[in-house]
C-alpha cells in the first residue's frame, strides 16, 4: 500500500472537505505514483506518527514544469494559491532548495473512496 502523506496539519480540513484533490511533488514521481493506484491519504511528520484520513484513487498523474501548471491545479493544490509563485514558495519551504518555474513537478490528481462497513 502506498501513501500520499501531507506534513502540515493545515491540509487536514482541505483534504477532508474535498477542497484539496491535487498534490504537486518536485521531480518526476511516475515511478512511484500511477493512475489507478489505491493509496492512503495521511498527515503527519516524515518518519513520525501519521494519521490516515481516507483511502483514495489516483485519477491522473502528470509530469510538467511548474510554469505549465493550470490555475485549477494550483487551486486544487492549495485553495489559497493563485499563481505559480505560490507553488514555488511552497516547494522551497518543503524541499529547502532553490526552485524555479522551469523545474519539473509531478501533479497527482486524487479522489477519495467512500468506505462502507461490511454487511453483517
Amino acid at each position: 500500500m502506498y501513501a500520499l502523506n501531507f506534513y502540515s496539519e493545515y491540509y487536514e480540513e482541505a483534504l477532508r472537505t474535498g477542497r484539496k484533490t491535487v498534490t504537486i511533488r518536485l521531480g518526476d514521481k511516475t515511478d512511484k505514483y500511477k493512475a489507478g493506484m489505491i493509496v492512503w491519504v495521511t498527515i503527519g511528520p516524515r518518519f513520525g506518527k501519521r494519521q490516515k484520513l481516507f483511502t483514495a484513487i489516483l485519477d491522473r498523474v502528470e509530469v510538467k514544469t511548474i510554469d505549465a501548471l493550470s490555475p485549477r491545479e494550483i487551486q486544487k493544490e492549495n485553495p489559497e494559491f493563485r499563481s505559480v509563485d505560490d507553488v514555488v514558495a511552497l516547494l522551497r519551504r518543503i524541499y529547502s532548495s532553490d526552485i524555479s518555474v522551469e523545474d519539473t513537478v509531478t501533479v497527482v490528481h486524487f479522489s477519495p473512496i467512500e468506505e462502507y462497513p461490511l454487511p453483517t
